[in-house]
């Protein structure tokens, strides 16, 4: 008897340091084609599709808070011009997001890798332990969403969408973001905690480049039916952002 098949995990990068609007674009693609397959459509369903990039300073609010967000706050929030504001979908509350931070959105069928929602974020933060522990950081999980080096100290956030069981959205996991950044706001409104990251951890000179692959490695390795990873090019990526 011949078993399931097994997929690859497309890896799509954003190279450099991108704007927030150009991985939503990619992501909304990504979505949709997934979106399309489901019934009553003969479609094939696509791969699973996880994408990285590194983003331009943005602060990002979550859906519970999409309208909500004084003209003033918005102001303040952009920093004279330095930052962007924008209203996600996603679950949790205002974070940021910037140069030397890791942005992981994985694009799934959660149907497909037997998953449920509290199973995938489980997944995703089982991930990110195992990623910060490659490189020496006790990492653990608290009453609050995320992944923290103490009660006290986020390393990563996690906020994610899910629409007809189609994830999207995902991580942000700090290698050496300023952290002056998240010092402006009460970051995912957890009064009296701090950020961290890789740097004030004191593991220096570690990249976001590389911090992405082993997030990605540690995801294919826990998402069933996945079997190894696949990059997608640089010029499938761009056509892709032009369709």
């Amino acid at each position: 008897m011949v078993g399931p098949m097994r997929q690859k995990l497309l890896h799509m990068h954003l190279p450099g340091i991108v704007p927030y609007a150009t991985a939503a674009r990619l992501q909304e693609s990504l979505v949709s084609r997934f979106l399309a397959s489901k019934p009553p459509s003969n479609t094939p369903a696509p791969p699973p599709h996880i994408i990285t990039a590194q983003f331009q300073p943005v602060y990002t609010c979550g859906r519970r808070e999409v309208g909500n967000v004084s003209a003033e706050q918005q102001d303040y929030l952009r920093a004279n011009g330095r930052a962007d504001f924008v209203e996600a979908m996603r679950g949790g509350q205002t974070t940021f997001h910037g140069p030397g931070q890791l942005v992981a959105y994985p694009i799934i069928d959660l149907r497909t890798h037997k998953l449920t929602p509290r199973a995938y974020v489980c997944l995703l933060e089982k991930s990110l332990i195992a990623t910060c522990a490659r490189y020496g950081i006790k990492a653990m999980t608290t009453e609050h969403t995320g992944v923290w080096t103490s009660p006290d100290d986020k390393i990563a956030a996690i906020g994610v969408h899910m629409r007809r069981n189609i994830t999207s959205h995902g991580i942000g996991l700090n290698v050496n973001t300023d952290l002056w950044w998240f010092d402006r706001i009460v970051a995912c409104g957890l009064q009296g905690k701090r950020t961290t990251s890789f740097a004030r951890e004191k593991v220096e000179g570690k990249t976001v480049n590389a911090a992405g692959r082993d997030f990605v490695q540690e995801i294919a390795e826990r998402l069933q039916g996945v079997e190894g990873i696949e990059r997608v090019s640089e010029e499938e990526v761009e056509r892709l952002l032009k369709a």
